[in-house]
């Protein structure tokens, strides 16, 4: 019972469902039009032999024609004919004749001596003549004319039926093949499927598979390079403290031991930051490929509690940090608003980081073009114009900057904001004279 209880439904086939329909609508259509063809066959054929009576009864009207056999036996005919003249006196009756003597004017049914006869009779100036045909002979010769009738039918039934099973399997040829090329991939294969000569039906599908193994291709390519570059990031600082902590076990007075210790706890902080940048990073990376989530975020808000976040920091370094007089309305842009919390804590990290100690930082919101804007400027020494695109990629710090850094802050904003379809642009402050870096976030729906 639990065996049966598990056991999973196969799948509905795509093949089999359009076969069934196929085949049950061949089938129908054809019953239908075999058994119309059999009533219209009957009934021609019953308006056929009417004819023929009539065309006898006619032919009859100026006596009998010398040598025709009229008799119920005749395998042609089975006829049989009386004639009266004008004084009702019988002129001819048919050997063996079980009809009544009395006639009927035109068509009639009538059983005589347990046989069914179809009636005909037709009334002259000289004559009377009534011709009466076996109507079960006359029938049983109808029903083989209407079976020759539906023969045809039958016979191509089945061919059409092999024809229908053809097409349709040629028809799937392109979803087997695709199969076939899907299943014989290995894991690491993410080219292109081939989306040559298949069906208007199979290229969206085709297609959005490409585009899925393109963008997994793309996700798996900076994994990649994600992994190698921390590891080469992650060699240094170790190996650093390695030899600091091998220093601390030399023989040494208590002011060196303490510089020692004092260096390698700076050593420990550099590696828990480069360790927690590079998790945000991988964390950012792989929400990129998913739609943020649709949350409102006040950006007034967001700036004040990431200000009293880094604000110790900067008070340590005598840094005036706060937010600029701007736009007083409340600007709101959709997104996560941790993601959104990262990326501006990075901003401001890296504002104090490289401004001198009294410098300035200053955070400043607006409205342009319908876009909340957020500003993020300093008063340390800028960035060269040739650098400003190339700090966006991981682990690249500017030549000849002596900071402390893993070289990722940016390119965490960039990720986060890449995700939530904001620019990231820098540029130079003409307040502050140091570096000015403007977020701009879509326009609200």
């Amino acid at each position: 019972m639990s065996q049966a209880a598990g056991t999973r439904p196969a799948p509905p086939s795509l093949r089999r469902r359009l076969l069934w329909v196929v085949l049950a609508a061949i089938a129908l259509v054809s019953v239908l039009q075999a058994g119309t063809a059999y009533r219209t066959a009957l009934a021609q054929a019953d308006a056929l032999f009417d004819e023929h009576l009539q065309e006898m009864a006619r032919s009859l009207r100026g006596g009998l024609p010398p040598g025709l056999a009229l008799s119920p036996g005749d395998p042609a005919y089975d006829f049989m004919v009386q004639i009266w003249g004008p004084d009702g006196a019988q002129i001819f009756r048919s050997p063996h004749s079980q009809l009544p003597a009395q006639a009927v004017l035109g068509f009639s049914d009538g059983v005589a001596g347990g046989v069914r006869y179809r009636v005909y009779s037709l009334q002259t100036p000289e004559q009377t003549v009534q011709i009466a045909q076996d109507l079960d002979a006359r029938q049983a010769r109808a029903r083989a004319m209407a079976l020759r009738a539906v023969l045809p039918i039958a016979l191509l039934a089945p061919l059409l039926m092999l024809i229908a099973w053809w097409l349709i399997d040629r028809s799937l040829a392109p979803v087997e093949r695709t199969r076939r090329q899907v299943a014989s991939r290995t894991a690491g294969d993410l080219s292109p499927l081939p989306d040559a000569d298949l069906p208007e039906e199979m290229l969206p599908l085709v297609r959005e598979l490409n585009l899925l193994f393109g963008r997994a291709r793309q996700a798996f390519d900076t994994q990649r390079s994600f992994v190698a570059d921390a590891a080469h990031e992650m060699r240094s600082p170790l190996t650093a403290l390695k030899l600091q902590a091998q220093a601390l076990r030399r023989p040494q007075d208590d002011a060196s031991r303490d510089a020692a210790v004092a260096r390698l706890n700076d050593g420990i902080d550099r590696a828990i930051e480069l360790v927690g940048q590079l998790l945000a990073l991988a964390r950012e990376e792989g929400e990129r490929q998913k739609p943020p989530e649709a949350q409102s975020v006040d950006l007034q808000e967001l700036v004040r509690q990431v200000v009293s976040d880094v604000l110790p920091q900067a008070q340590a370094r005598r840094i005036d940090l706060g937010l600029a007089a701007g736009d007083s309305e409340p600007l709101q842009v959709q997104g996560r608003p941790e993601a959104l919390h990262t990326l501006l804590r990075n901003l401001l990290d890296n504002a104090i980081k490289y401004t001198p100690d009294g410098g300035q930082v200053d955070i400043s919101l607006a409205l342009r073009d319908r876009s909340p804007c957020l500003f993020v400027e300093d008063s340390g020494p800028g960035l060269p114009q040739a650098e400003r695109d190339r700090v966006f990629d991981r682990f690249y710090r500017v030549p000849g900057n002596h900071a402390q850094g893993s070289g990722l802050g940016l390119a965490i904003v960039k990720t986060i904001a890449d995700a939530h379809g904001a620019t990231v642009t820098l540029d130079s402050s003409p307040r502050l004279g140091g570096l000015r870096c403007e977020v701009r976030f879509p326009r609200p729906a």
